[in-house]
């Protein structure tokens, strides 16, 4: 209801410790109205008085309901949204930006590689083809952390990896401690044994730029076309709608041409 520009209230429901410092928030619209969204959009969520920052939405766009938003502590505005409890209003703008367009891969495979909170905006991607899951081929999940510790939503992991969803999973970390029994080493370094039809897939990926950058590396060296790989960056955006200029880069505006 209303306009996009305006902020509107949300009641937090519940907040989700990831890990030392990020927290996924539940949130519902006060004003009883669900919150239309597009997998792979943002919102800018603030506190009421205080500023706002650009966070993505991590739940499915489907079914409309409460929504989830996972945010890192960064100090300032994110500090602040990380320690909100259950019943305090926070002030959602949007949604923001592009989404994913993951129905251009139906009927065939979807690769997706994450690192660190860059699963964040993948889930709500990986949470939409599950829901459709008969609509694609084969669904591959490579994930990153930095360590064990620093791993986001361990449930939907665990699930994975026990393969409920039908998703080829795997994962590694940077640096791993002496309980880890899995691989460690670069996220970039699964792509070779993952199994998926190049000519045929449809890759999403998320994480630091370098990581990005690497991975888009790697897809095109296994076969899968330039136009068939898709990344979100993240900027400092302070308003969302192209005009503060934060977030540009070269000739775009990470939050309207972008972020993906």
């Amino acid at each position: 209801p209303g306009s996009p520009l305006v902020p509107r209230p949300f009641r937090v429901l519940a907040p989700r410790a990831e890990t030392a410092d990020t927290t996924t928030l539940t949130l519902e619209p006060a004003d009883g109205a669900p919150l239309a969204f597009s997998a792979g959009q943002f919102t800018m969520l603030g506190t009421f008085g205080g500023s706002e920052a650009p966070i993505s939405v991590t739940s499915s766009p489907t079914p409309a309901g409460p929504i989830e938003q996972t945010i890192r502590d960064m100090g300032g505005v994110t500090r602040a949204l990380t320690r909100a409890q259950p019943g305090d209003m926070l002030t959602v703008r949007g949604p923001y930006g592009t989404g994913w367009n993951i129905t251009d891969g139906s009927g065939g495979d979807i690769v997706i590689v994450a690192g660190g909170i860059g699963l964040a905006p993948l889930r709500s991607a990986l949470l939409q083809v599950l829901a459709d899951r008969a609509n694609y081929h084969r669904v591959v999940l490579l994930y990153g952390a930095r360590s064990p510790q620093e791993r986001v939503f361990r449930d939907d992991l665990a699930r994975w990896e026990r393969g409920e969803g039908d998703i080829a999973f795997d994962i590694t970390v940077d640096r791993a401690d002496p309980g880890w029994p899995g691989r460690v080493g670069l996220v970039t370094h699964l792509i070779p044994g993952a199994v998926f039809d190049p000519a045929r897939t449809l890759a999403l990926v998320c994480g630091p730029e370098v990581m990005m950058r690497f991975v888009a590396a790697a897809l095109i060296d296994a076969g899968v076309p330039a136009g068939r790989i898709r990344v979100s960056l993240e900027r400092n955006m302070k308003c969302g709608i192209g005009l503060c200029g934060h977030c540009q880069l070269r000739e775009l505006f990470i939050c309207t041409d972008g972020p993906v």
